[in-house]
């Protein structure tokens, strides 16, 4: 082969070999673990988290298209973004969060994004967030954007049913800002579930009144608007930071708390150890139970088909067993 002609193959080669890999790369950043959009008229929208997801699912219905960006099985507080997960909130019309200090990533993600027409709500803006009872002194910022004043406030806005409906209706409402022609249907959606979600509170107060105690003791402290809305206490082990364990000194106060108040049942959350919770509950004769904050599914609860609605009976079940 002449020398000017093997110069002109390598190139070519070498092209070739360029353009493959900048197809993978790019399949990859759009499909990351296998979710991409698909090529249909429906709105796109990236969520963040479970409840989220699950609140623009029951608004949404069949005109749009969700993914939510943290997996089945993965405990939120940890959750990093990729590069796959940044390119579908590129390619969505519409980016939902829950904020209150929820999903650290969310401002350093919007003020990167370079999708101009995207359309960004955060879920809790009408709440009214409740302080935090535990200092976080001991809880370092990190490199992605999360500040002491973040972990001031309990980002858990859900586990108020009342908080829930006014998420829902934020959504509902953006979404029929985005997608005018079908805002009727979002607004019938909205009403239909706004009737599921206030008997969930009726049936709360009916049967969490006239029970002998009023103080659950928590892994996490996860737990505050749900108490704030049927008059309960929550003691937490840890902070707002879920998988923290305590040092020795906190043990024994909450040894000694149990105790001194006749704590049997001890609660703990799935998607974190519960060697804490079962720890203490050896130490004061109590029993462990599981008392969901609902920030995510296993994936079982996936497949199963658990939902908001379903995850929240379930949690009066084990605080009337708690408190009885």
């Amino acid at each position: 082969m002449k020398k000017e002609n093997r110069k002109s193959f390598l190139c070519g080669l070498i092209g070739i070999c360029m353009l493959c890999v900048t197809a993978v790369m790019f399949s990859g950043c759009g499909t990351q673990n296998g979710r991409h959009f698909s090529e249909d008229n429906k709105l796109k929208i990236v969520t963040t988290i479970y409840p989220v997801q699950n609140f623009t699912e029951k608004i949404a219905g069949d005109k749009a298209e969700i993914i939510n960006l943290v997996p089945a099985g993965i405990e939120p507080h940890d959750f990093e973004l990729s590069t796959g997960d940044m390119q579908l909130i590129e390619e969505a019309d519409v980016f939902i969060y829950n904020g209150a200090g929820m999903e650290h990533f969310v401002d350093k993600t919007l003020n990167s994004v370079s999708n101009k027409k995207l359309v960004s709500v955060e879920a809790s803006e009408d709440v009214k967030l409740i302080e935090a009872e535990h200092s976080h002194e001991d809880e370092d910022s990190d490199e992605e954007g999360a500040s002491h004043e973040d972990e001031k406030y309990d980002p858990h806005t859900w586990l108020s049913i009342e908080n829930a409906i006014a998420e829902t209706e934020r959504i509902k409402e953006t979404l029929c800002e985005v997608d005018p022609d079908n805002a009727q249907y979002y607004s019938d959606n909205f009403e239909s579930y706004k009737k599921d979600l206030q008997a969930l509170k009726e049936k709360y107060s009916k049967e969490l009144s006239g029970l002998s105690g009023d103080t659950i003791v928590v892994a996490h402290e996860a737990f505050g608007y749900l108490c704030k809305e049927y008059g309960l206490k929550q003691e937490a082990v840890e902070g707002l930071n879920a998988e923290s364990e305590p040092d020795s000194a906190r043990m024994k106060e909450i040894i000694d708390f149990c105790k001194a108040n006749d704590i049997r049942v001890i609660f703990f959350e799935e998607l974190v150890s519960p060697k804490v919770a079962k720890a203490i509950a050896d130490e004061v004769g109590a029993v462990t139970e599981v008392l969901n904050p609902i920030e995510g599914r296993t994936v079982s609860q996936e497949e199963e088909g658990l939902d908001y609605i379903g995850f929240m009976e379930q949690n009066l079940e084990a605080l009337k067993k708690a408190l009885k």
